[in-house]
């Protein structure tokens, strides 16, 4: 005699509940719908009362091309910056151990939270003519760097850089350590590794964190107008000109201010599919 097993149906409750028909408790939903409104209204009352037809004459004055051209120059030597030096600190991060490793982690990613002003009271004091390492750059070579275009890039990359370590170090961890151990065993040098396997591996990483440090750049403020000052042509970036044009004119401060915002929107379409993809 043979019998048949029936499986049970699943308990109702043991089901899931589709994503699109999960239910929103009020409680939740009030206090979501407020934070919306509170990071989305400000950026729609800056399009909102935007002067559109005077948006092409206030565009085209030289003040505004001359911080345009500034911010990308600054921006993007400091990303370069970045690169050259926040690529080996992520590496030396992720793929060593040495007693303080920790600390030094701490101490590279302090820019991020330090108010951007604090930071160019920092490297006053050890960039200044007066400074522990500006007085001797001075003296040997009579290079300084306070209130000078060179000055606004190393404002941008001190706040900068550590958001291309942070993601450079992330990409870093995530990679499979064994291709360059097989890299190792068959020849290869570290250094020749590195080149050669690692950094295709991580490029996604890099790409990122090199937008978001260009970006960082293009944005910075406190820490530029505190160490290179706030001069036309010269260290006058599109933040600084925002700040000047709004107690004299506020409807060019409002077309500059949109100028950064689409480069905002620029930097979230490209990282889109890294960041704000479905789970």
């Amino acid at each position: 005699m043979s019998t048949s097993r029936t499986t049970p149906a699943p308990h109702p409750r043991g089901r899931r509940r589709p994503r699109g028909a999960t239910r929103v408790p009020g409680a939740l939903l009030l206090p979501a719908l407020l934070g919306l409104a509170f990071l989305v209204l400000p950026l729609l009352g800056l399009l909102i009362r935007a002067p559109w037809s005077a948006l092409p004459a206030l565009l085209t004055g030289p003040e505004v091309w001359q911080a345009l051209r500034l911010s990308l120059i600054s921006a993007t030597a400091a990303t370069g910056v970045s690169l050259l030096l926040g690529v080996p600190l992520a590496w030396l991060l992720a793929r060593t151990d040495f007693p303080g490793r920790r600390l030094l982690r701490a101490l590279v990613t302090l820019p991020l939270v330090l108010p951007p002003v604090v930071g160019g009271v920092a490297l006053l004091l050890v960039l200044g003519r007066a400074g522990i390492v500006g007085r001797w750059l001075d003296a040997a070579t009579g290079i300084t760097l306070p209130f000078t275009t060179a000055g606004v890039v190393v404002a941008e990359t001190f706040v900068a850089m550590p958001f291309l370590v942070i993601s450079v170090e992330g990409a870093l961890r995530a990679a499979d350590p064994r291709y360059e151990e097989a890299a190792a065993t068959l020849g290869a040098s570290r250094l020749t590794a590195f080149r050669r396997v690692t950094l295709p591996l991580v490029a996604p990483g890099i790409g990122a964190g090199a937008v978001l440090a260009w970006a960082r750049a293009l944005g910075e403020f406190g820490a530029t107008i505190t160490f290179a000052g706030n001069f036309p042509g010269r260290t006058q970036t599109m933040p600084l000109a925002v700040y000047l044009a709004m107690e004299s004119d506020p409807q060019a401060a409002i077309a500059l201010s949109l100028i950064l915002l689409t480069v905002s929107i620029a930097v979230l379409a490209g990282l889109r599919d890294r960041w704000m993809s479905a789970p």
